[in-house]
């Protein structure tokens, strides 16, 4: 395939974000005097992109849309920020400081993403500086959280239960580091900083990359990351304890869109493996492969899976050894058998408890049922460990004391706080994006009505007594994927208020994505057709066979073994 590089910046070729990043100097944009028009609670529409690369999208809540539109009112726009959390670890201190953020500009609501971090919405501009000074006061930051750069760095958030896992997540914290941009930006901006011109940006350059970037390390036998649905995965191989190295992983991603065959979700491919010494040469390279042969013409194709594709994986592989200066090792053998969370109490060997809890699509928020906001805050006022995040939009309360430990549970109890032991495995692996009110791409409910759906499929799962079945079941309000729907057994991706595409085959191991079933079905409809499917499931499985591979075998769609499969 062609190796020619697209992305020497041609303003007569290129598309308007390019030029947008690269008048930006260095991702100042206009911001500061954005942040000071108060005759609108927006920024301009520039900003709208350069502000990404500081954590951050404007975003309007949609349920108020048409009302403020009679009035004559502008929309009702707000800011999500999003922290950089290598391996999703806070410490309670910290947590404190980032709940009473949301408490004071979030509206009392926190969000676990499904990348690993704490997200706030409906930040006005005028709390935004605050906030986000606020957040580096505890000495987190957003930095490099969204846009066309690395983002958050994903792992194994509960690394006590091995010397290994230990020594990964110190892996994640040095490759997030590594890859930052250099510009003093968002210093300038947010935290009042010496305004330092910016000459040169030596990894990313004056365009950055041509779409946002995701890394994850696992180490089996968990995929509790989702590795293949990132750009680079990292998969530990060891020795007992002592790493011996990664295999490399590259063009995994889940964004699509509807009808557009040019587009597809894609599971990354196994190029090779690397000694520890190598890591952070061998992601460098990588990423100045993306940067300099992906697609900056067409957004829709430009992340890394699609210049994978285009080179075609051995190509891709000699672009990056002539770019290290070396060819990869043969990548060494590896196997995952669990890609969910473990809940419910847990002691590791220095004799601490760790206390994973469920939360349902990550929304840390009071309600009826359950006041999870008021009691993480409660636990952080005597908890002395961490608040870590899960790749899955859960939360651990990390590293508790023996003595603290009855403390801890009873808040837990007081306050309504689910431990997995009530749910279903198949709620329980359940994930779902933020969709309405305030994503501007929604098509459909994600987050406020997949509990409702649930309770209908737990229902039909009951009825075939296969409700103690795992199944992974992922829903998205749009086809770009952010809670990874193409890597569901059961994938629900929005197409209109109300109506789903229906996907089935993924792998419950997390290798292999899903294949449309049914188009632009209502919950009725999804609910029929999966009615028989969970019938024969729960007859005619194979002993300890999952759902995704069930439905292959049926022949109800067949296996996606690389992204161009998924259209055919």
């Amino acid at each position: 395939m062609s190796k020619v590089k697209p992305t020497e910046y041609d303003p007569e070729r290129h598309s308007e974000v390019e030029t947008i990043k690269v008048k930006s100097n260095y991702l100042r944009g206009t911001l500061e005097e954005s942040l000071k028009a108060d005759v609108t609670g927006a920024i301009a529409d520039d900003d709208q992109m350069i502000i990404k690369f500081h954590g951050s999208y404007m975003q309007d809540d949609r349920d108020l849309r048409a009302e403020r539109r009679k009035q004559k009112l502008e929309p009702l726009y707000s800011f999500m920020i999003r922290a950089r959390l290598p391996g999703g670890i806070a410490t309670s201190e910290q947590y404190k400081v980032l709940s009473d953020i949301a408490e004071q500009y979030g509206h009392s609501s926190l969000r676990l993403t499904t990348r690993q971090t704490f997200q706030w919405h409906g930040i006005f501009k005028r709390d935004l500086k605050n906030t986000i000074a606020g957040i580096n006061k505890a000495l987190v930051d957003s930095i490099a959280a969204c846009g066309d750069v690395n983002r958050n760095v994903m792992a194994n958030p509960l690394y006590e239960t091995s010397k290994l896992q230990t020594e990964v997540y110190e892996w994640s914290k040095k490759i997030s580091e590594h890859l930052l941009p250099n510009t003093n930006a968002y210093h300038e901006i947010w935290l009042d900083g010496e305004k330092v011109e910016t000459t040169e940006e030596p990894i990313y350059g004056k365009t950055y990359l041509p779409r946002k970037f995701k890394i994850a390390i696992a180490v089996p036998p968990y995929n509790d990351v989702d590795i293949y649905a990132n750009d680079i995965g990292l998969v530990a191989i060891a020795d007992g304890d002592k790493l011996l190295g990664f295999n490399i992983l590259v063009g995994g991603g889940m964004g699509s869109t509807h009808s557009d065959t040019e587009t597809y979700p894609r599971a990354a491919s196994v190029i090779g493996f690397s000694k520890p010494e190598d890591t952070l040469a061998v992601v460098e390279n990588i990423l100045k492969v993306q940067r300099d042969y992906g697609n900056r013409e067409v957004r829709k194709l430009a992340r890394l899976k699609y210049t994978v594709d285009r080179l075609t994986v051995n190509g891709f592989k000699e672009t990056l050894a002539d770019y290290l200066g070396y060819s990869l090792e043969d990548a060494k053998p590896f196997k995952f058998d669990h890609n969910g969370d473990r809940f419910g109490w847990v002691k590791t060997d220095d004799g601490l408890w760790h206390l994973t809890l469920y939360i349902h699509s990550g929304r840390i928020k009071d309600t009826d049922e359950s006041r999870v906001f008021t009691g993480l805050r409660a636990i952080a006022d005597i908890h002395d460990g961490e608040f870590r995040c899960s790749p899955n939009q859960n939360i651990i309360i990390s590293n508790v004391s023996e003595a603290n430990k009855a403390a801890i549970q009873k808040l837990v109890e007081q306050h309504g706080i689910s431990i997995g032991k009530t749910e279903t495995p198949t709620r329980l692996n359940s994930l779902a994006c933020v969709a309405f009110p305030t994503c501007a791409l929604a098509m459909a409910e994600a987050e406020r009505y997949l509990p409702t759906l649930m309770d209908k499929i737990e229902l039909q799962l009951e009825k075939y007594d296969i409700a103690d079945k795992p199944i992974n079941i992922r829903m998205t309000g749009c086809p770009n994927g952010c809670a990874r729907p193409y890597l569901g057994e059961i994938g629900f991706v929005g197409k209109a208020p109300g109506k789903y595409n229906l996907y089935l085959g993924a792998s419950h191991e997390g290798d292999r994505v899903n294949k449309l079933y049914r188009e632009n079905i209502n919950e009725a409809q999804i609910l029929e057709e999966l009615d028989p499917i969970f019938q024969r499931y729960a007859a005619e499985r194979h002993t300890d066979e999952h759902f995704g591979d069930f439905v292959i075998r049926q022949g109800y769609v067949n296996a996606v073994h690389n992204g161009v499969d998924f259209h055919s």
